[in-house]
């Protein structure tokens, strides 16, 4: 970890107060917490994109997108023309102009729109034309390239490629996509079910069948090897729903039982193999967690969230505990040690310390 990373780690980690997840940090000052920003809509915000302490993306429901670049202050409504019907779940932002979202649903619901002038217009650049295919989520390894994901087409995961910014969009051949279990699916819960570290490695989360599943492939989503996660699975509302990979081989899972009256034991997992392997959390959040994140800089701390709450992990996910109760589906944080943290109801928060 660098001096950075310790640094804000430890503004989190300190001894936690009535008032704030943490206690002061190494500056002083009040204490470290989540402090809402008002987005001045109630749509459901499961897609977010942080690009810095000031610019933030929202990808939501009723086609609601909005961007800030005051750090929350206020929000511009750069929703697309058109777009009410949709349901946006995930954003992937590259910096305060260039943004792309997907839209998720059966058929022709499932769509990628593209913006180069920070939501002034949009252009679509995919539209589902297959009745069996469902787009869950989205990720990119750098400007260029990005991967979009389906449930099984025909008994395997549809893998969706750009090389063009999302400019354009090709379904990649499924030969090296392992077969998947009877009702297996992806979560679109949070846009992380579909998440890349450096500029080949992406991972898939599964959940609704019998194992809940870690998919990986090292080439750009071209061959993929699967492997089994302990986080629950065995009903349609159970399984992974967020994965966070700090580089090739570290990672962290989350999960649980999306249903608020059902338990989710074991909503944590581990892994340092890339995703070969995973074991359960010693102490995992105390309920079901939608999102995760690696905090900046730090190779021990991650951020997860959900509707009851945000936990954090300082010891590389093995052990959590909970900094907030508020609601939140989605984290992420940006490498100049920005977290923002967004769900149901226009919440959205950015993480002061």
């Amino acid at each position: 970890m660098g001096v950075c990373g310790a640094a804000f780690a430890a503004a989190l980690t300190a001894p936690a107060q009535a008032n704030g997840p943490a206690d002061h940090g190494p500056n002083g000052g009040r204490p470290s917490h989540w402090e809402l920003k008002d987005s001045g809509t109630d749509a459901r915000f499961r897609g977010l994109s942080a690009v810095s302490r000031n610019t933030a993306w929202l990808a939501g429901s009723k086609g609601t997108v909005l961007r800030t670049s005051d750090g929350g202050a206020s929000w511009r409504n750069v929703s697309p023309p058109g777009a009410a019907e949709l349901e946006f779940r995930d954003v992937e932002a590259f910096d305060g102009r260039r943004a792309v979202v997907l839209a998720i649903g059966e058929g022709e619901a499932s769509r990628v729109l593209r913006t180069e002038d920070g939501g002034a217009t949009w252009s679509e650049s995919f539209r589902n034309t297959d009745a069996k295919a469902f787009y869950d989520c989205m990720t990119f390894f750098d400007r260029r390239h990005g991967l979009a994901m389906s449930d099984p087409v025909d008994g395997k995961f549809r893998i969706l490629s750009t090389s063009d910014g999302g400019r354009s969009w090709k379904v990649l051949p499924s030969a090296g996509m392992p077969a998947a279990q009877e009702g297996e699916a992806g979560f679109a819960a949070s846009g992380q079910c579909l998440v890349s570290s450096g500029p080949r490695d992406v991972w898939l989360a599964t959940g609704g069948a019998t194992r809940a599943r870690v998919l990986h492939s090292s080439d750009r989503g071209l061959t993929w090897t699967a492997g089994d996660s302990p986080i629950p699975a065995g009903d349609p509302a159970r399984g992974v729903f967020a994965l966070a990979f700090r580089d090739r081989t570290h990672g962290i899972s989350v999960g649980g039982d999306y249903r608020a009256d059902q338990a989710s034991p074991r909503a944590a997992a581990v892994s340092r193999d890339g995703g070969r392997t995973w074991a359960t959390a010693t102490t995992p959040p105390a309920a079901y967690r939608s999102g995760v994140t690696w905090l900046p800089h730090s190779r021990t701390s991650a951020l997860a969230v959900g509707p009851t709450g945000t936990d954090l992990t300082t010891d590389g996910g093995r052990t959590w505990r909970t900094l907030d109760t508020g609601s939140y589906d989605t984290v992420d944080c940006t490498q100049a040690q920005a977290c923002w943290a967004s769900g149901e109801k226009g919440r959205v928060a950015r993480l002061e310390r």
